[in-house]
């Protein structure tokens, strides 16, 4: 244990001295930074240069409240359309709306025509059509001569919500089923998500670091002066365990910067005031107070839901599976390294075995949210090649805890088993050189004595 923890020691300090480490690790935070003033700046400016739009409208259908935008500016216009197409750029229009004639009750479809001085973007002309057809829709029914009021009546929005909560907040007893409301769900799904692709890069990521370290000393013959002083396990397990550790703490020192950076630069820009002007702020700010009128969205209700999740359980196992999935996959990825000698493209053929569970795994998360309780996810969050990206996907939607335990339990036998079994083939691919190894060989080196 001694040795493993010299190995460790040295590998993680090694790492985090050189200077490509303390720069990476610096500038990566800048870098994020740096992208986020860009894209807060040139934000800023298109917002500065809100659409100017004239509006040709014979039949007096459009009027300045049914095109109410806080991004786009109307004027309206008798001039003949052909007078106003040639002179819109030099009024100082960005666009011209044209609308021919007023459309019949019979009509489903109506067609308007647009001439701007540049291409207009989606999110824009979408937003046009939703307010022209509003428009449209509201002069359909005062020309069929139907009680606005009365329709408005007809209207009915549905709201599907779990009564146990309800019952539980009243101090209810012995309602048996699930308490979760289905603002909690989209949280839940949302998570999951997060949890799933942050399993899926940390995979990839960290297990490099391994491979790569791995292949480094081998080809530099470092290797053989270690061996000589510990066994290749030990030596296998100390870089694992030392790599890991380095990209724990990269990782902590950008969970820390990161924010600090993007708080400074949201004060440089004004709190992000600027911003707010933008097209694209604009229309999800209108988006937000829509849904804030309609009961669907709530940041305090918000708040309560995301703080209402089984924390003590999410919390311990996600971190148990972090270093599960990454111990398993790293050891496989030491293996690789150990097999290399000078031609780097031979990890192809032995890297696909491994991506193959980690793209399947990541494929099943869907499956995940469709019905995290079904047997695509509880057998997915059992198998050990799958259960580091897809339990902790399943984790905030309450599996029962002893699945969880089971697919612990699973995670760390499998763990001593693929380290056990990885580091075989390292004890032997670290000292040979100058031949191609393919999967029949790996299978020898399993069953060598020593």
């Amino acid at each position: 244990m001694n040795k493993i923890w010299i190995i460790l020691k040295r590998e993680y300090l090694t790492r985090v001295k050189k200077k490509t480490f303390i720069l990476v690790t610096l500038l990566t935070p800048l870098g994020i930074g740096l992208i986020g003033f860009v894209s807060g700046y040139f934000a800023s400016q298109a917002g500065k240069a809100d659409k100017n739009i004239v509006v040709s409208d014979a039949s007096g259908i459009l009027n300045e409240n049914s095109l109410k935008s806080t991004y786009m500016t109307f004027s309206f216009s008798e001039e003949p359309i052909d007078s106003l197409k040639n002179n819109y750029i030099a009024n100082g229009y960005d666009m011209v709306l044209h609308m021919d004639s007023a459309p019949s009750l019979e009509d489903k479809k109506v067609e308007l025509k647009y001439y701007s001085k540049d291409k207009m973007s989606l999110p824009t002309l979408e937003s046009l059509e939703r307010r022209i057809s509003s428009a449209i829709r509201s002069y359909k029914i005062e020309r069929s001569e139907i009680d606005q009021a009365k329709l408005e009546q007809l209207e009915t929005s549905v709201d599907l919500e779990n009564g146990l909560v309800q019952m539980d907040s009243e101090g209810g007893t012995g309602n048996k089923g699930s308490t979760a409301s289905k603002f909690q769900t989209i949280i839940s799904t949302v998570l999951s998500y997060i949890m799933g692709f942050l399993m899926y890069m940390v995979i990839f990521v960290f297990g490099g670091m391994v491979m790569r370290s791995v292949m480094e000393e081998k080809i530099n013959r470092i290797v053989e002066v270690i061996i000589s002083s510990v066994k290749p396990f030990q030596l296998m397990l100390g870089k694992i365990l030392g790599v890991g550790l380095v990209g724990l703490t990269q990782v902590t020192i950008w969970i820390i910067l990161i924010p600090i950076i993007m708080m400074v630069i949201g004060m440089v820009m004004g709190g992000g005031a600027s911003t707010m002007d933008s097209p694209e702020m604009a229309q999800a700010q209108e988006v937000m107070q829509q849904m804030e009128q309609d009961g669907t969205f709530n940041i305090n209700v918000f708040i309560d839901e995301f703080m209402s999740l089984n924390w003590w359980l999410i919390l311990p196992s996600f971190i148990i599976f972090f270093f599960g999935g990454y111990l398993i996959y790293s050891s496989f990825f030491a293996a690789i390294g150990s097999t290399i000698s000078d031609d780097l493209g031979e990890a192809q053929q032995f890297m696909l075995p491994i991506i193959i569970p980690v793209i399947i795994a990541f494929v099943m998360i869907p499956a995940v949210f469709n019905d995290p309780d079904g047997p695509v996810a509880i057998f997915g969050s059992m198998f050990p090649l799958f259960s580091p990206i897809l339990m902790p996907a399943r984790l905030p939607f309450d599996p029962p805890v002893w699945q969880v335990i089971l697919s612990i339990v699973i995670l760390i036998a499998s763990v001593i088993f693929f380290i056990w079994l990885a580091a075989r083939i390292y004890r032997v691919g670290i000292f040979m050189y100058g031949k191609k190894i393919t999967f029949k060989e790996l299978g020898k080196w399993l069953f060598y004595k020593g």
